[in-house]
């Protein structure tokens, strides 16, 4: 039985407002609406990692935070462990959950527990739209009645409802709702309410999750408890399970769960859809036979948009006409003239000059580059292709000890493996995280490094970009194979709805297309210019050539490369980016022939990750794993590089 009484507990003024709830249900849209401020908007679970804050214009100060997806308590993945310890700790001035309209029943299990810990909230239905196409209509005053708190449909990439949901957010109170559990779990509550330490949430919420197992209630009140205190809880926890004959965390969710039925029951009005387009495209993307070809089609796009367009057509106007032939010969002139010293002449434009090197490279090569790279990569988004592209993949990152959701971090680690590997804390696993980690680190080039490749493989031939891919994706499955059966542990199974397939929206692309940029100027070009400057350092004292000539014997001897390109193997060891921009400046020179220049594509692909990237891997796994990558990454990439340059040699491919 469940029932509800009076609402009370009025928010404060001031504080912070968060959104939570499951993944894919339009919380990051939804705080671009109220705040201003744009979040990583994916039509994929897990694509905020990171808490993300932004002032509420609609209420003075107070602070609207968007939190990693929660499908429901206990939490299981990392990112939704992060979300359940926020609840836990910050006393909200109000919460709002984001639900997904057209999957009511899924978005109300969520909801009675949010319910239960008192704390203010509103339910924000988004996808109204999407719900009504596929024949449901939702009597939101019903369920705001059965709920007792206020119920706002909206249509968050329209800004529909959302002038509503601000009012509703200022006005947001706790709600009494209470469920009514079975007599065994009840008689155990009230005892265990008593005992718990002050928290945010209501006591008899507390004692659920710690009934219910949850990790992070577990953690928090071991906080604040003594350790024989919690064995005593825990002893009546294993007691009740006895009583029941089976856990008390499934016989909480079978009571939600007949409670939000009753709800859903009352509250959905069903009539016949129709299938859109959208869904009927959306049945081909992951079709056995059509799913594969329309990736196809997406690949070569993606070649033709990047590879072509944006690393030649772009970067040639760049970097040979305007930055070549206006910019940087401006610049040498006017510092040549009125700074007549050698030194910082030198260091601003010279071979390895902040300008000449640091900002040419940041701007005039990489720039058009990840701005197309940034474009495309929105235009999937907002289609709602991703997550196709998850359950297509599945069967192949089962090979790797992995499943569909680990294309997440993989795809965005073409856009900066340093952001992919901080994704990698979707995966539920520690094995999870750490193969993808070390997938990401072996096969996956970063948007920069990316775009440099396909521009430079473009030039010589589509053949020759088939085979990069090829061999690429060959030693990532091949380590990934066995990778996943020398690593212990687990592989959990995927889950996941899929959004339909729908036409991009101009200005939701611009913004993201926009806010990447912003990422880009503000994070990497900073780290271009240190790169430039250590360069120029070492060049300076004479390290530079001395540590080029101790890898001149691997890589003109086992990789048949002309010795200069020992220097921007070296420059990868900096950054990857760095390296094929070495490579890049070598080709354009006439230095690199067709198979020189796949060889050196693929070594530098699968060359060790750019410093950022190693630290942020030992930061989640430790520097001991971080070695053991690096020591297998490393020779692994001069191992492929010298076996493709013989290969080729042997069948004569130029």
């Amino acid at each position: 039985m469940n029932c509800h009484g009076e609402t009370e507990g009025v928010a404060s003024a001031g504080g912070s407002i968060a959104l939570v709830g499951n993944s894919n249900v339009g919380k990051s849209v939804v705080f671009h609406r109220l705040t201003g401020r744009y979040v990583n908007v994916s039509n994929y679970p897990g694509t905020t990692v990171e808490i993300a804050r932004g002032s509420a214009p609609f209420l003075p100060e107070s602070v609207v935070i968007d939190t990693p997806g929660l499908l429901m308590l206990p939490a299981n993945s990392e990112d939704e462990r992060i979300t359940a310890d926020l609840l836990l700790r910050d006393p909200f001035r109000a919460v709002v959950q984001v639900g997904d309209a057209k999957n009511l029943r899924r978005t109300l299990l969520l909801t009675l527990q949010l319910a239960e810990m008192e704390l203010p909230l509103v339910l924000a239905l988004n996808m109204m739209d999407e719900a009504e196409a596929h024949g449901l209509h939702l009597q939101t005053e019903t369920l705001s009645q059965a709920l007792g708190i206020p119920v706002i449909p909206t249509v968050a990439v329209q800004r529909r409802g959302i002038d509503r949901l601000e009012q509703a957010i200022a006005e947001a109170r706790a709600s009494r709702y209470r469920l009514t559990y079975p007599a065994e779990v009840e008689a155990e509550l009230a005892p265990l309410a008593e005992g718990m330490p002050d928290s945010p949430i209501s006591a008899r919420a507390l004692a659920l999750l710690w009934l219910a197992g949850d990790q992070a209630a577990g953690d928090w009140l071991g906080q604040r408890m003594e350790a024989s205190v919690l064995d005593g809880l825990a002893a009546r926890r294993d007691r009740l399970a006895m009583a029941l004959g089976e856990s008390p965390a499934d016989v909480i969710q079978r009571a939600r769960w007949a409670a939000v039925n009753q709800i859903a029951e009352a509250t959905i009005q069903e009539t016949e859809a129709t299938r859109s387009l959208g869904q009927r495209l959306g049945d081909l993307a992951t079709h056995r036979v059509w799913g594969p070809a329309i990736l196809g089609v997406v690949v070569f796009g993606l070649y033709e948009f990047v590879g072509v367009f944006g690393a030649q057509t772009l970067v040639r106007w760049m970097e040979a006409g305007l930055f070549g032939k206006v910019v940087n010969p401006w610049l040498t002139d006017w510092l040549t003239r009125w700074i007549p010293i050698p030194l910082v002449v030198d260091a601003l434009v010279g071979p390895y000059g902040l300008w000449t090197m640091g900002l040419t490279y940041a701007l005039a090569l990489i720039l058009p580059i990840v701005s197309t790279f940034f474009l495309a990569f929105g235009l999937m988004e907002d289609s709602g292709y991703l997550p196709r592209l998850a359950v297509l993949s599945h069967r192949l990152f089962r090979i790797m000890g992995l499943n569909g959701k680990a294309v997440l971090p993989m795809v965005l680690g073409l856009g900066c493996v340093t952001t992919a590997t901080l994704t990698t804390r979707i995966l539920e696993t520690r094995r999870e995280r750490l193969l993808a980690v070390l997938l990401l680190a072996l096969a996956i080039p970063c948007s920069a490094q990316l775009g440099v490749v396909m521009g430079m493989l473009g030039a010589v031939s589509f053949q020759a970009t088939l085979v990069w891919l090829a061999v690429v994706a060959a030693v990532l499955i091949c380590v990934g194979w066995l990778a996943a059966r020398l690593v212990p542990g687990e592989r959990s199974s995927l889950m996941l709805e899929l959004p339909p397939l729908r036409l991009p929206v101009a200005a939701n692309v611009l913004v993201k297309t926009a806010a990447r940029l912003e990422w880009y100027l503000k994070e990497v070009v900073p780290l271009f210019l240190l790169g430039s400057l250590l360069v120029f350092v070492l060049d300076q004292t004479g390290l530079l050539s001395r540590m080029a000539r101790l890898t001149e014997p691997l890589v003109t001897g086992w990789l048949g490369l002309p010795a200069e390109a020992s220097l921007a193997f070296l420059l990868g060891f900096l950054r990857r980016d760095f390296g094929a921009t070495g490579l890049f400046a070598l080709q354009s020179r006439g230095l690199l022939s067709a198979s020189q220049t796949l060889v050196a594509m693929v070594t530098i692909t699968l060359f060790i990750p750019c410093i950022a990237a190693v630290m942020m891997i030992a930061r989640q796994h430790g520097w001991r794993t971080t070695a053991a990558i690096v020591a297998v990454v490393f020779p692994l990439a001069f191992l492929v590089g010298g076996l493709l340059r013989i290969l080729l040699q042997a069948t004569g491919w130029t």
